[in-house]
């Protein structure tokens, strides 16, 4: 797996771009990529899923650019190989389903709730053979879109957070999760997913550096009987982190 000079992940534009010649339109006279150009962080991040990680990646062209990296390391913080996992809302490019089955080795089952994402998202699923179940949801977390019975040692998901819609990529099913601090979803969650855990399950949510958001969402874990732990990780020059709350 190529890897910076500092150790961490990463994949230099020179070799990104034999990847992808393509690129070669976005670079400017110091071999630098315009990041701000969608087109660019789309192929550079098909770039790395493939060097990195093995995958081929298509992306939807209205949805959110996945970063690969930060999917692979919310994973790392909670998963240790084998597992019967869970994603809530896998996306266009069902990347951290993918991740999870082909590099952790899981049996993964994940849901979508937009048509075409969901589509795109199989596309994706059997370009790279890999064995994920993919469901679609019809509006449902989890009650009413997995059958009851059903347990899993991981349920994981990078939920929706915003307050309210927004100016950027995201749809306003990507990104608003509703409540005072966009904790919404991910508490509703938390609270359906202990019904289809196995003991001492846990459940993983991928979310940015806010900490109100963080706080109302551990304190509410809490009350329902989780131990709560705050995995913090850098990607470049953001901060992630990784709840994880087990039964």
């Amino acid at each position: 797996m190529p890897l910076w000079k500092d150790g961490k992940l990463g994949l230099p534009i020179k070799e990104a771009v034999t990847l992808f010649p393509e690129l070669k339109d976005y670079l400017d006279e110091r071999g630098r990529l315009d990041f701000s150009n969608r087109e660019a962080r789309i192929l550079y991040n098909r770039a790395i899923a493939k060097a990195l990680f093995g995958l081929e990646i298509e992306y939807h062209p209205r949805g959110l650019v996945t970063p690969p990296i930060s999917r692979y390391l919310f994973l790392k913080t909670f998963l240790k190989g084998g597992e019967k996992v869970l994603e809530i809302g896998t996306g266009h490019t069902a990347m951290m389903a993918l991740i999870a089955e082909k590099l952790f080795d899981c049996e993964v089952a994940a849901t979508e709730l937009d048509e075409e994402f969901f589509e795109y998202a199989r596309r994706n699923i059997e370009r790279n053979l890999a064995r994920i179940r993919l469901i679609k949801s019809d509006g449902g977390i989890i009650r009413g879109v997995i059958p009851e019975g059903e347990r899993f040692d991981v349920i994981f998901s990078a939920p929706p957070y915003y307050e309210r819609p927004t100016k950027g990529v995201l749809t306003e099913r990507e990104g608003v999760g509703g409540g005072k601090y966009g904790e919404a979803f991910s508490v509703g969650l938390i609270e359906e997913a202990r019904y289809y855990l196995r003991p001492g399950g846990k459940v993983a949510l991928f979310l940015p550096d806010k900490k109100p958001l963080i706080g109302v969402i551990a304190e509410k874990g809490e009350e329902l009987g989780y131990s709560v732990r705050d995995v913090k990780f850098k990607v470049g020059t953001r901060w992630r982190h990784s709840l994880v709350l087990r039964l």
